[in-house]
């Protein structure tokens, strides 16, 4: 097991299945042989600030004291529950039970609450699930250096918190905001093992700055991208590249993508920052150019990754609010997995994978920014009004500080991969012409995940022109019905004026021709009078009768 990812993929818009992903070769990890039980960092002198620790650069993980106990756990920026394995001294059962699935097995058991510390900071009754059997692990997590998982991410996509009512579900950092809304943010940065050059720590404050990286606070504060809030469970630290830049290639042009978020402006990509996911996730096509004009580059079906030269040196930037974020070559490539070349020989993994596991189906973002990117920046999530039940009402948001320099990264990258010697720009690691860059295929399983992405990631608009097109199927109707009871009523009143205008024109001499008489027998019942009989003899022998009736 190599990383956790409980990034929301949807099998319906109500459904939220939380997933892993599992790397299909094994990290190599020494553990200490002097108390080999001992994961613990050492404690900084604040109590704001807590030290984090570094297995082989696939997990990061500190201490949180939980009903009296220090309990080490894995930082997991892309989850939001806090779960941990054995047991807790004093701890109570809410009587709820939850099951979270994971691709190295199964984190079920009960929800209880027990007193929780963390960071300085403390709750009296935090919820939290309670996993007493771990044999369906794959892989043995506390030799990896934790028993457990803390939850970072937006208290929206907390399991626990769907579990229990009111606000005694909310998640660690939510209920230590809840008591104060003051410096409503976190800080983490991430150590890098195996650099020669580097003197970074890992670190990880609440409501502080580490010392010495102030500079922090001037950086572009960026927004977080949100989601639908019919489909908020799926909402994660989500920021916006900029645009037409977002990532620069190893020959120093950007790379071009049209991101599958709906929300997201043309030329800009989506990227999830998540510190539980040990080798960041990208759109094929941005891995493809990364590594696809490498010389002696392999597409390895086995591994879903990119096998490389571990000579080769890879240049990648991220560019967030007009600020360059420049990778480590040592984090482009890793040499920590023992990978090899379909001949056998020694090759280095390709840490920019193609998106798989990580698919979003709705659309919300195209990339993870896992270990592999944040080594390299010192990050601020500043909560914002996604604390539920605090008072801050200003949106959430996000900055990075660079800690790479390019110039010291490469001398690092000589030193550690080329024994100090400087070849990199030697024929053998020119990079191919773009005509011959190399394309990992795409599977149909990826091509199915593609279409429903293209469906459900555009639902509201799906849904809005639905409704649109039966008001207007609805309306076409009554219109119809309401022209044909019109044609109807004229026809029937026309009818009806035709029959009383005839009788009318007969009787009265009002209205209508005169209407020859056609049978000329028929004046023989006409009853003639004589000349001499007055006005009002005729009308007293004739009123009211149909004189000039019409024979039949």
């Amino acid at each position: 097991m190599h990383s956790f990812i409980t990034l929301s993929f949807f099998s319906s818009l109500c459904s939220l299945s939380v997933l892993a992903l599992r790397i299909p070769f094994d990290v190599h990890v020494q553990t200490p042989a002097s108390n080999p039980t001992a994961h613990f960092p050492r404690q900084s002198s604040s109590n704001s600030i807590v030290p984090v620790g570094n297995t082989q650069n696939s997990f990061y993980y500190t201490n949180i004291m939980l009903g009296g106990q220090n309990i080490s756990v894995m930082l997991d920026t892309g989850s939001s529950d806090l779960w941990v394995t054995g047991s807790v001294s004093g701890a109570k059962d809410t009587g709820n039970s939850l099951k979270l699935s994971y691709a190295v097995g199964t984190a079920a058991g009960d929800v209880y609450t027990a007193p929780f510390e963390f960071a300085g900071k403390s709750v009296s009754d935090q919820a939290f699930l309670l996993v007493t059997n771990v044999s369906s692990f794959s892989t043995n997590i506390h030799a990896e250096g934790y028993d457990g998982l803390i939850g970072l991410g937006p208290n929206s996509g907390s399991s626990i918190y769907k579990k229990l009512s009111g606000n005694s579900g909310n998640n660690p950092i939510n209920r230590i905001f809840e008591q104060s809304s003051s410096n409503d943010y976190i800080t983490m940065m991430l150590s890098r093992k195996g650099d020669p050059g580097s003197n970074t720590a890992g670190q990880f404050t609440i409501g502080e700055i580490v010392p010495g990286f102030e500079n922090i606070i001037k950086m572009p504060q960026l927004s977080i991208e949100k989601v639908y809030k019919v489909t908020n469970v799926d909402q994660h630290w989500q920021i916006v590249t900029d645009k037409n830049i977002g990532i620069i290639g190893p020959d120093g042009q950007p790379i071009r993508y049209s991101s599958i978020a709906p929300k997201a402006p043309d030329g800009t990509i989506v990227g999830v920052l998540d510190s539980g996911f040990t080798l960041p996730q990208v759109p094929r096509t941005v891995s493809d150019a990364i590594y696809g004009r490498v010389q002696g580059a392999e597409w390895s079906a086995s591994n879903g990754a990119w096998l490389v030269p571990c000579g080769q040196l890879i240049n990648v930037t991220f560019n967030f609010g007009g600020v360059s974020y420049p990778i480590h070559p040592l984090d482009v490539s890793s040499s920590d997995f023992g990978v090899t070349f379909s001949n056998g020989n020694p090759a280095c993994l390709g840490t920019f994978q193609p998106v798989t596991s990580a698919f979003s189906l709705l659309g919300e973002y195209d990339m993870i920014l896992g270990m592999a990117f944040l080594r390299n920046t010192y990050t601020l999530i500043n909560y914002g009004n996604f604390i539920k039940g605090g008072s801050n009402s200003n949106n959430p948001y996000v900055q990075l500080l660079p800690l790479t320099n390019i110039e010291s990264a490469v001398n690092d990258f000589i030193q550690v991969r080329l024994n100090g010697q400087n070849t990199i720009n030697s024929s053998q690691y020119t990079l191919l012409p773009a005509s011959q860059q190399q394309h990992s295929p795409e599977s149909a399983k990826e091509k199915k995940q593609a279409y429903e992405e293209l469906v459900l990631s555009h639902w509201p608009y799906i849904l809005a022109g639905s409704i649109a097109f039966l008001i207007l199927l609805i309306s076409y109707c009554v219109w119809r019905c309401c022209c044909r009871r019109k044609r109807l009523a004229k026809k029937a009143a026309k009818k009806a004026a035709q029959q009383k205008g005839g009788a009318a024109s007969v009787g009265g001499f009002k209205s209508g021709p005169y209407a020859q008489l056609h049978d000329s027998q028929s004046t023989a019942s006409l009853v003639m009078k004589p000349m001499g009989g007055s006005t009002a003899d005729f009308e007293e022998d004739y009123s009211g009768k149909d004189t000039f009736a019409r024979s039949r």
